[in-house]
């Protein structure tokens, strides 16, 4: 079984933690960047990012080399905006037509919004199967080594091949 991590980080939090889950099952990674970056900071980073999940935007991706096909397993994880996932994943499902997939979805965030996100992806990507599902508050601003603590036993009751 091959397995992939898919994630899109603005700040590092869901780097942090997909690199973590590749390791621990021997993913490969596919890093979603955007064409034009969003700002990372302050106010300007809360208008852009809202305002391109509220009126549905597909940025441009930087072009990237892996075929969903390929995989059996698909880690999914974004960092919560607006409650739910960061806009590069409206173009990657649009260009993506996923399927017959197992399926783990993580998410980063500042206080919460997770549940939406799951709910979301699920009615976007409906034909898979979701097997499990996590979520850490800031793990780079907090507490690092309690993020991996969950990472390990969340892959461990996984039991992953």
């Amino acid at each position: 079984m091959k397995n992939l991590v898919v994630f899109y980080s603005l700040e590092g939090n869901t780097k942090f933690i997909a690199s973590q889950i590749a390791k621990k099952v021997n993913a490969d990674i596919l890093e979603l960047k955007t064409k034009k970056e969003y700002p990372n900071k302050g106010f300007k980073k809360y208008f852009w990012g809202g305002r391109s999940v509220l009126f549905n935007q597909k940025p441009e991706l930087i072009e990237y080399d892996k075929n969903i096909n390929e995989y059996d397993n698909i880690f999914i994880g974004t960092p919560i905006w607006v409650g739910t996932y960061a806009p590069p994943y409206n173009t990657f499902l649009a260009e993506n037509k996923i399927y017959n997939k197992n399926i783990y979805l993580f998410a980063c965030h500042g206080g919460g919004g997770a549940e939406k996100f799951y709910n979301n992806i699920k009615k976007e990507i409906p034909d898979n199967n979701f097997v499990s599902e996590i979520d850490f508050n800031e793990p780079l601003n907090n507490d690092k080594s309690q993020a991996l603590k969950s990472i390990d036993i969340w892959i461990d009751n996984l039991n992953i091949s």
